[in-house]
């Protein structure tokens, strides 16, 4: 199946490991120019590399904190300048801490409004006016299953990721006539590093997936292909949509 987006330019955020990786490869698969950011400088070049060795696309890399404003603006200013307008943007930063209501602090709750919120929907709002131009473009957010149900241990990424759907989903419907697409997808209980860190207590994924029906972890690869789907010129009419890639751990109807 042809997605039509060879030669798009995509930024995909938080790409140095994980879903934010899975989701630069898939897409430099499809032929898409890549631009991937984290904030790790050795870990990001060395992501671009291996997605230059195993598709042959064009890649760069950026030492980005997604949080900073002024580091994004100046991304997209170079991105510009080298290939134009960016095309897609997979919106990604690393979730906040766990805990809950009573152990957390002020600052842990501005920095996951911060890094989970705020920073995802200026990433988006940043570029639109280039998507707005040329009528055509494709924003996903890599949210989390806790916003069709929360999390008992995760009381920040609930809040933050409700917000940001709500924010997704007023956006999508608002340049739904501009040729944009606005979606987030949810995975749930993937193989990342993150997961591993909140799930330092079990020592077998065997056992972090006990409650998950398919009985095994998501690979990250599966998250992305549907990103790279929804990023198609196949999915042109699905918009304001929150995707669960979570093998059937959410139990919600809707």
């Amino acid at each position: 199946m042809d997605f039509g987006i060879k030669n798009k330019v995509s930024l995909v955020q938080g790409a140095s490991s994980g879903l934010g990786y899975a989701a630069a490869l898939e897409l430099a698969h499809e032929g898409c120019r890549v631009v991937i950011c984290s904030r790790n400088e050795s870990r990001i070049e060395n992501a671009a590399k291996r997605i230059r060795s195993a598709t042959g696309a064009e890649v760069i890399a950026f030492v980005c904190d997604v949080a900073d404003n002024q580091a994004r603006q100046e991304i997209l200013a170079k991105i510009e300048s080298t290939w134009g307008t960016i095309d897609i943007l997979v919106a990604n930063n690393r979730g906040p801490a766990p805990g809950t209501y009573d152990n957390l602090d002020e600052t842990q709750w501005n920095q996951a409004l911060q890094n989970n919120l705020i920073a995802m929907k200026d990433s988006a709002l940043e570029v639109l006016p280039g998507m707005q131009k040329q009528n055509w473009g494709r924003i996903i957010f890599i949210t989390s299953v806790s916003v069709k149900q929360p999390i008992d241990s995760l009381i920040l990424s609930n809040t933050a990721r409700a917000g940001l759907t709500g924010f997704a989903k007023t956006l999508s419907t608002q340049v739904a006539d501009q040729g944009i697409t606005v979606n987030m997808v949810l995975p749930g209980i993937h193989d990342t590093e993150r997961v591993k860190e909140l799930h330092s207590d079990l020592a077998h994924p065997a056992l972090i997936a006990k409650d998950i029906p398919m009985k095994r972890l998501g690979r990250p690869e599966e998250l992305a292909a549907v990103i790279s789907f929804l990023a198609s010129t196949r999915a042109s009419y699905i918009t304001g949509q929150s995707i669960v890639v979570d093998g059937g751990l959410v139990k919600s109807l809707f």
